[in-house]
């Protein structure tokens, strides 16, 4: 007891953010007690410098049955889209179920010994991410189960004051989209989970017993920075937050016949095709005088990478396009960054059709919605492709005031 006091009172020192598993710990895992545990997880779920699979395994009145990893596994080593297997931990010897292999939620028979099903996993801030997919499968499973679903909230890297993008339409739900939610939603985990449940986006969450684990100290203005908490790279190509913070305008490139920036140590951070004017690029973009980043002509190849992309697209092959260095992250706007450089990549073609420069049925799954594809077809500038979103996103930011645990 007085080990786990002593690191919480550490850590409320350097910290001005406390995320909900480490309220949990501060509250010596009170709530759980007596419980039989199903833990939805990663890598990422850090409490006092330690996993909170090996903090809540110790605990003496609570039992650890089982442990869930998404996409990029439990210890979030996994290539994006590689299914990843069933194990055994090897420290607890709970059994890992994975929710990225022949099944994306719990099944009855993996929660037959868990009283209470928890989520601790830091996600992005994207619409995109497919932990909040997760996040909504496992809900469902909880509801079956009929057993309680208790989120520990984390930060919202890119805060919640901020949102953009499309939001997702009726008919392209994926798990690169399950919700009619913008691209970046401005919510924490256990804000979205509330309005899951709340606006009813899945089925069988009427009488779910949602629970959050709050956090204290988190301010809706807040990025990732000001939090106080390190930094642990929630999949294998999101480095650092300046990478976190570009994500939801520059996964975009992943539905383009160009290089998203797998491959190299700045993913995301580097975009490239065979056929670009880097020169030329850099400046159509500087014209469009975009906020808090700056932009130089690269030339690379994208390579395999262990422990980040070993089989990155266009590997081997030498592009040309962009590095983005972030300047000021108060003032980037990600979404309206990747929208000028998509454009800006797509006056390049060089005779090439648009159509064929754009894997639409990809695009339509991450933007959500198949006018944005078409209206780059069709030609349509980055403003007026902005503007478009706007009376969505008005309507977005009043429907989600009601679930707003961290103020208004």
């Amino acid at each position: 007891m007085i080990a786990v006091t002593f690191a919480v009172a550490i850590a409320l020192q350097t910290n001005p953010v406390q995320t909900g598993a480490q309220m949990l710990a501060n509250r010596n895992f009170a709530r759980l007690e007596n419980h039989r545990i199903g833990l939805v997880t990663n890598h990422t779920a850090m409490v006092n410098g330690e996993h909170l699979i090996d903090v809540i395994h110790r605990q003496p009145n609570v039992k650890l049955t089982a442990l869930f990893g998404p996409e990029h596994g439990l210890r979030g080593l996994a290539d994006a889209g590689a299914k990843v297997g069933d194990s055994v931990d090897e420290k607890t010897q709970v059994p890992v179920f994975s929710l990225y292999g022949s099944t994306r939620r719990p099944s009855m028979k993996m929660l037959e010994n868990v009283d209470i099903l928890v989520y601790d996993i830091q996600d992005v801030g994207a619409r995109f991410y497919t932990y909040i997919s997760t996040l909504g499968l496992c809900m469902q499973a909880a509801a079956e189960a009929k057993i309680p679903f208790l989120v520990l909230d984390r930060p919202n890297p890119l805060g919640g004051e901020r949102i953009g993008g499309p939001i997702l339409k009726f008919g392209f739900e994926s798990f690169v989209g399950q919700y009619p939610i913008p691209i970046q939603y401005g919510l924490t985990t256990g804000e979205l989970a509330k309005m899951i449940q709340g606006e009813r986006w899945l089925p069988g969450l009427q009488d779910l017993d949602l629970q959050v684990e709050e956090m204290s100290g988190w301010k809706r203005e807040m990025l990732w920075p000001d939090t106080g908490l390190p930094w642990i790279k929630p999949s294998p190509n999101i480095p650092d937050f300046e990478t976190a913070l570009l994500y939801p305008g520059t996964c975009l490139f992943e539905a383009l016949n160009a290089s998203e920036g797998r491959g190299t140590y700045e993913p995301f951070r580097t975009l490239g095709a065979k056929f670009i004017d880097s020169g030329k690029l850099v400046e159509s973009l500087e014209q469009a005088n975009l906020k808090g980043v700056k932009f130089k002509p690269l030339e690379f190849a994208p390579a395999s990478i262990e422990g980040m992309s070993s089989k990155p697209r266009f590997e081997n092959k030498n592009l040309s396009g962009v590095q983005i260095e972030v300047t000021d992250a108060a003032e980037v706007d990600s979404i309206s960054v990747g929208v000028h450089l998509v454009s800006a990549f797509l006056e390049q073609t060089k005779g090439l059709n648009r159509a064929t420069f754009i894997n639409k049925s990809w695009m339509g799954k991450l933007a959500g919605t198949d006018e944005f594809a078409a209206g780059l077809i069709a030609g349509k500038t980055p403003d007026e492709i902005l503007q478009s979103w706007q009376p969505g996103l008005a309507k977005f930011k009043l429907l989600s005031k009601k679930y707003l645990i961290y103020g208004n």
